[in-house]
């Protein structure tokens, strides 16, 4: 698909803010990335943002686990069983995404953003343990969250950090900030399995992300730093968190209805 110069300016800044808010939550970079991609950018269609969106986000979200792992922010164990259950999800869901209308997605996705937002909301007290890890007795539960993130993940064709984060905080117990640096290994592993089955089908504009994906990285190393911060203050970053999401969801709906 050919674009015009300045898509692919708008392609670097919305690179940009998508590595900040994934570096900042641990998610949220797909929330933002599909409507940039279709509202900023200007990509005709929606298929093909999701797609080209899922490998940057895929991308940036390694560059900022590197980032939280330096810092001890990452459960491995944990990550490693969320992401392992939500890989084959993730398939599943993709496959099946790319079946349905792309605008219909697009308001689909708006609404469930809406009800995480709610739920992180209501969570912003919980401090959680530090010292929390996966074993055999939450295991089961680890991945039965993790299947099911990764096959919202590919239906929408998101990294699923918003899913995750939430969704190991359940699971584990574990404190936001542990569940954001965790997240990205799903985050990761979810955004690369979507990808590949869309690019599979022709639906990954390879100039798109790669400059949407070297302004992720800039983006992500201040939003690492940022987290960092909000974390000692307890709440702040679950608040931050379902603001973004309140936001983004009302821009999609008022769009696309």
């Amino acid at each position: 698909m050919y674009l015009e110069p300045i898509q692919y300016v708008l392609g670097a800044f919305s690179g940009s803010l998508v590595g900040f808010t994934l570096g900042l939550f641990g998610g949220g970079g797909s929330i933002l990335a599909v409507p940039l991609m279709v509202y900023l950018v200007g990509v005709p269609n929606p298929h093909l943002a999701i797609g080209t969106s899922a490998l940057a986000v895929a991308a940036n979200a390694f560059t900022s686990l590197i980032g939280h792992a330096r810092f001890g922010n990452v459960k491995w164990r944990c990550a490693s069983i969320y992401s392992f259950a939500g890989i084959g999800g993730a398939f599943v869901g993709s496959t099946i995404g790319k079946m349905v209308d792309g605008q219909k997605l697009l308001v689909l996705f708006a609404l469930l953003m809406f009800v995480i937002g709610i739920l992180m909301f209501k969570e912003r007290r919980t401090v959680g343990d530090d010292k929390a890890q996966c074993s055999r007795t939450n295991a089961p539960k680890v991945l039965t969250y993790g299947g099911l993130t990764g096959v919202f993940s590919g239906f929408f064709g998101i990294g699923g950090g918003f899913l995750i984060v939430p969704g190991l905080i359940v699971s584990t117990g574990m404190p936001i900030l542990f569940a954001v640096g965790s997240s990205l290994v799903s985050v990761t592993a979810f955004g690369l399995t979507t990808a590949m089955n869309y690019a599979i089908s022709g639906l990954v504009d390879w100039a798109l992300a790669s400059v949407f994906i070297a302004g992720g990285v800039i983006g992500g190393l201040a939003g690492g730093f940022a987290a960092r911060k909000l974390a000692t203050r307890k709440g702040s970053l679950n608040i931050f968190f379902a603001i973004l999401i309140f936001v983004v969801a009302g821009y999609m709906l008022y769009r696309g209805i």
